[in-house]
């Protein structure tokens, strides 16, 4: 299964009415087969513009970033899902590309940057 992100702006809201909808939206994506690796909260800031989503227009926004992984079939169906939540301003998903370790493909590291030149 590739590796996804899932980018997702909530309308501001009180604590718990974050978290329930965060739940909301890890469920959909454990329902669907996904494993979430991580959800990280990057904290409620003023939206870049305004945005109506809902019949309600958005100046600010909870940002949050969830890191899963899941079957490509699924993503159509999981963003028309999101875009109907009442609670979600703004869902996109992205692809991660896997990392390749550095060590192993292009030999020892070079230390020649870190000394100062003279």
């Amino acid at each position: 299964m590739p590796r996804y992100e899932l980018a997702l702006i909530l309308k501001a809201m009180q604590r718990p009415e974050t978290a329930a909808a965060l739940r909301r939206t890890v469920e959909t994506l454990m329902e669907r087969g996904a494993v979430v690796r991580n959800l990280e909260n990057l904290g409620e800031r003023l939206l870049p513009y305004k945005m109506s989503k809902h019949n309600q227009r958005h100046t600010r926004g909870s940002y949050f970033l969830v890191d899963f992984y899941a079957a490509p079939s699924i993503l159509n169906e999981l963003l028309d899902h999101l875009h109907r939540d009442v609670d979600v301003v703004r869902p996109t998903v992205l692809k991660k590309e896997e990392q390749v370790s550095t060590s192993i493909c292009c030999g020892a590291p070079r230390f020649s940057l870190l000394l100062p030149r003279r």
